[in-house]
């Protein structure tokens, strides 16, 4: 069987042929079908279409060639193809192929005369006749059915990722898309490669090879000839098959380019090694000898989506590694899929990069294999060619003169150079002829093999460290050689202070040798270093945050599931000195929420409401504002701050009662102290509480297990003092049990407890003061707070420390219990103990610990909505928070809404504001509330539903005339939007739970007031 690069035509010939013919404007048909979806308004591309020429420029390759592009902020396409005549299967084959190639894009649309069909672009292309395989759903270009077209995929759905959510997006999973499955393919064929005994770095050498030879002939700078004429066959694949044309074939490559693309191998590769290689080309299966279709067209891939696929090779090799013989390192190894996302490369170079003229040096001390290096290149000759294609001769310029980087291992080194030459190339718009396609060597000069510690001569001026313009990278969050050189540099001379701390931290602090008080930095680092609140790891990251000011810091906490494969720790993006016009006393905190259509799409998304800035001297004074910012909001900065200035905290409130909080016994039968004194008394600890519960979570309020085993072991890690078990006890589960509400326990009886438990002896005769405490550690209140200040909760692990409680606002737990709040706290903990907790009963709970800390109304909303949030860190809460919001809690928000704005309208006493829900249905896009102000001093009515007869797109357009205001073009990239009027606003956001809490409310009321006094109109 003939493989499909024998059948295919050249691209030059493609090419050649294509430009004979006129680009067709979009027909009426296509007008129609963009016009009824929203990606034209009145004739006017929306946000993010291009038409025509200006979408096929957008395209890669020839076979697409689009007649409109649609591209989200997020990076993901939309390409709609127009034929005139109902197209061939096997055309529409080709252009699922090549759409899937792509990378980026979800949905191919064809228009022809029978309607308009829905393409699966993340479905891997499985022959060049089978259409069928991939599509999606068809419509009919009659009024209802481009209705359903609108709602399901239409331009609204897909820049608010409703479409994620509709049962057309089931079979679209992006882990089919061409990244992952090449990174898939590629590693099953370096195992393949070392089971035959060829050591690893031969095997990345010859797969990257293999991979660049093929990009040449994809995209004709090695025309079918000029393969012939060097091996004398016409494909790779067959080349690849005869060991002396492979051999002609690379030294006449190495010859043209230069040693870093083609090192020297260790070994040369055997012929079963080459016809592995060539059986992948082929998509042969090696086992059975069944070809399929080779999906691959590399000179469609992205070339960063084939760098940072490459990376995997790097991760495979230990660090320090260089010296090792390839031979050493043979065994096929057990790994999870990994690379740095694109994604994740595009946020850091969005921000660096925004406003540079492009002659800026660029640096990454950790560069593995360069993916952020090969973005910057990019965009640096962009930048340079000041909207005209970049020149071979300028991008080799950028590359030679302004892109550097440092690695410990000499594989992604390697790995690095390979990928920036291939960037090069993919820039460079006439890479001909192969005489003048000589690159210089990058190794050595550029990239440097080497600890990231040490002052390299390529990094040095005279003597003196260079300053770049733009740092970035994602270093290492461990530093396993970090004692090592510690003790290199005492032998040189004092340590740098800057060393001392934190592993992410060290790395970050390095940067700043090769940093002017103008160098912009893009890292993203372990997150731990900035939510701790213990000593000795909050002080360097403050120092850090110093330096650097103005500065951005970005949580992808909520994204850990799918941005690190590899880790479950929280990372942070920061970023500094990338906005001149940012104060430096404050800190832009952002919080990217978790979605479905983000874990569908492995999109980065955010809003408006997630952006919070921050004092920096807040921060310092108290550390856990950083996460309060992220988590919460300002409402809830507000209400932290007014219970801190109320109340003092729990541990001096125990500390006046006689008393603490303490930590159980550790690990029992194992050499310690001994633990005989505590022998007979029950013991609680993990394993008993599990078992009491009976493997469902379900528990009795504020009630110890029944029947506990007693405690036994002669020995224990830190067994602690008689009196710390003794009755009446406060036990508080130091994990969250599927629950943001404290597991809390009463016992009237001394119990031995583990360290899974922290708890609080009573025994000086102040059981009254327990009951209290435990009823407000049970409440919403305490789920809020551990939320917003915790340094684990919400950003890593359902965990509660003791002095995550200590910090804890509490009323003087001396007077609190005799209050009349505090009685009838007192009076419940009784009732509802032994009890399995009830909504009824929750609510009950806290609406009297409300009572005890004399919380507001609009506060009340601020911690029930906490309480909501907090529930996102377990599944069933995240998808709750995504959930299509309903009228009700529509109404609900109004009426929050309304209530903030009357205390503002209140001084006046002359106006009022009456509200309107918009009756849409649980599968449009957006969600709307109007918001009228009026004369008149009367309280404002209740909210009101509107019912509708229009689309969502028509309801918009209308608002927008009727306002003067663009909506369309205003929601590109914003997810949410207020309109102003005279006299009315319009809240337009994502149809989820998450953006119309009560809380959201209050300060969306807040922003409307400011924005009418600063005179805001639109």
């Amino acid at each position: 069987m003939r493989t499909m690069r024998t059948m295919r035509t050249t691209k030059r010939q493609r090419t050649k042929a294509s430009r004979a013919l006129p680009t067709p404007r979009p027909t009426q048909s296509l007008r129609d079908a963009l016009e009824a979806t929203g990606f034209l308004t009145n004739g006017a591309p929306a946000g993010g279409v291009l038409l025509g020429n200006d979408a096929q420029r957008q395209s890669r390759g020839t076979v697409l060639r689009p007649d409109a592009v649609w591209t989200g902020k997020s990076r993901l396409t939309v390409y709609f193809k127009d034929a005139a005549h109902e197209p061939l299967r096997e055309q529409i084959a080709q252009w699922q192929r090549a759409t899937w190639n792509h990378g980026f894009a979800p949905l191919l649309w064809v228009i022809s005369p029978s309607g308009i069909d829905l393409y699966n672009g993340f479905s891997r292309p499985v022959d060049d006749a089978n259409a069928e395989a991939h599509r999606l759903d068809s419509f009919r270009r009659i009024e209802s059915e481009l209705d359903r077209l609108d709602a399901a995929a239409g331009r609204l759905a897909m820049e608010t990722g409703k479409f994620w959510t509709q049962p057309i997006a089931v079979p679209v999973d992006r882990h089919n898309g061409v990244d992952h499955q090449l990174l898939h393919d590629l590693a099953q064929l370096e195992d393949d490669l070392l089971r035959a005994g060829l050591g690893r770095l031969d095997a990345q050498a010859l797969i990257g090879r293999a991979i660049f030879a093929q990009y040449l002939l994809d995209r004709s700078i090695v025309s079918a000839p000029q393969l012939r004429e060097v091996s004398g066959h016409d494909t790779l694949a067959a080349t690849l098959r005869d060991a002396a044309a492979t051999s002609s074939l690379f030294d006449r490559l190495k010859e043209v380019f230069n040693g870093d693309m083609f090192p020297q191998n260790s070994s040369t590769p055997e012929a079963c090694h080459l016809a592995r290689v060539a059986d992948f080309l082929e998509a042969t299966d090696p086992h059975t000898g069944q070809t399929t279709l080779f999906p691959y067209q590399f000179d469609v891939i992205p070339v960063d989506v084939i760098s940072s696929i490459y990376e995997q090779f790097a991760q495979a090799v230990p660090a320090g590694s260089a010296n090792q013989s390839a031979h050493e390192d043979t065994a096929p190894v057990q790994r999870d899929v990994f690379y740095t996302p694109t994604q994740l490369v595009s946020l850091v170079l969005d921000e660096v990069t925004d406003g540079l003229s492009g002659e800026e040096t660029v640096l990454d001390m950790t560069c593995g294999s360069a993916v952020f290096l090969v973005e910057a290149l990019r965009r640096l000759a962009h930048l340079r060619a000041g909207g005209s294609p970049p020149t071979g001769a300028l991008v080799r310029q950028v590359l030679r003169e302004q892109i550097y980087g440092v690695d410990i291992s000499e594989a992604a080194v390697r790995v690095a150079a390979f990928s920036l030459y291939l960037g090069a190339l993919e820039l460079d718009p006439n890479p001909s002829p192969l005489s003048g396609l000589a690159f210089e060597p990058l190794i050595g000069r550029n990239l440097i093999v080497g600890d990231a510690w040490d002052d390299h001569d390529a990094l040095m001026t005279q003597g003196e460290r260079r300053n770049f313009d733009v740092i970035v990278g994602n270093p290492p969050w461990s530093d396993p050689g970090r004692e090592e050189r510690a003790l290199r540099r005492q032998r040189r001379g004092p340590e740098s202070v800057r060393e001392t701390h934190g592993d992410s931290i060290n790395f970050a602090f390095r940067t700043l040798d090769f940093a002017s008080a103008d160098t912009r930095i893009g890292l993203v680092l372990s997150g731990n270093p900035f939510f701790s609140q213990s000593e000795g790891t909050t002080t360097p990251a403050q120092q850090l945050v110093a330096e650097l000011a103005p500065l951005t810091l970005v949580n992808l906490a909520n994204l850990r599931d799918w941005l690190f494969a590899k880790t479950k720790l929280p990372a942070v993006a920061l970023f500094a000195r990338h906005r001149t016009y940012a104060p430096s006393t404050a800190i832009t905190a952002v919080q990217v929420p978790w979605s479905p259509s983000g874990i569908k799409t492995t999109t980065i998304e955010v809003s408006p409401s997630d952006v919070i800035a921050i004092p920096r001297q807040d921060w310092e004074r108290s550390p856990h504002v950083l996460k309060t910012a992220f988590l919460g909001g300002r409402r809830d900065m507000a209400l932290l701050i007014r219970l801190a200035e109320q109340h003092g905290d729990l541990k001096s409130a125990l500390e006046n009662v006689g008393t603490a909080l303490r930590a159980g016994l550790g690990g029992v039968g194992r050499d310690g102290p001994g633990a005989t004194h505590l022998r007979g008394k029950p013991f609680l600890d993990n394993a008993a509480w599990k078992t009491a519960q009976g493997g469902d979570g379900e528990r009795r309020l504020f009630s110890t297990p029944d029947n506990l085993n007693a405690f036994q072991s002669p020995t224990a890690t830190r067994p602690r003092k008689p009196e710390v078990y003794n009755a009446p006890l406060v036990l508080v589960k130091e994990y969250f049990s599927l629950d943001p509400r404290p597991v809390v326990l009463l016992a009237d009886q001394d119990l031995v407890y583990s360290d899974a438990f922290h708890g609080v002896s009573f025994a000086n005769g102040h059981r009254e003061a327990g009951d209290v405490l435990a009823a407000v550690l049970r409440s919403a209140l305490a789920a809020w707070f551990l939320l917003n200040t915790s340094s684990s909760f919400g950003t890593w692990m359902q965990r509660i420390k003791i002095r995550n409680l200590e910090i804890m606002p509490c009323p003087d737990l001396l007077t609190a219990p005799g209050s009349g709040p505090g009685n009838h706290l007192r009076q419940l903990v009784c009732r509802l103990r032994g009890r399995t907790a009830s909504d009824a009963d929750n609510r009950a709970l806290d609406e009297a610990v409300f009572d005890l800390y004399g919380l507001r109304e609009a506060e009340r909303v601020v911690v029930r909505d906490g309480l909501f949030r907090a529930r996102w860190q377990w599944e069933d809460g995240r998808e709750a928070s995504a959930a299509a919001v309903s009228t009700q809690h529509l109404l609900e928000y109004a009426g929050v809404f309304l209530g903030a704005v009357d205390r503002w309208l209140a001084t006046g006493q002359r106006r009022h504001m009456r509200a309107e829900v918009f009756d849409l249905s649980d599968a449009a896009p957006l969600r709307l509330v109007r918001f009228v102000l009026e004369d008149g001093a009367t309280p404002s009515p209740a909210p009101a539903v509107v019912r509708l007869q229009d689309s969502l797109r028509v309801v918009l357009n209308r608002i927008g005339n009727r306002l003067r205001v663009p909506i369309g073009a205003r929601l590109y990239g914003q997810r949410e939007l207020r309109v102003h009027g005279r006299s009315e606003v319009v809240v337009i956001k994502p149809n989820a739970r998450r953006h119309w809490l009560g809380v959201r409310a209050l300060e969306d009321a807040d922003a409307v007031m400011v924005d009418s006094w600063a005179g805001q109109s639109a």
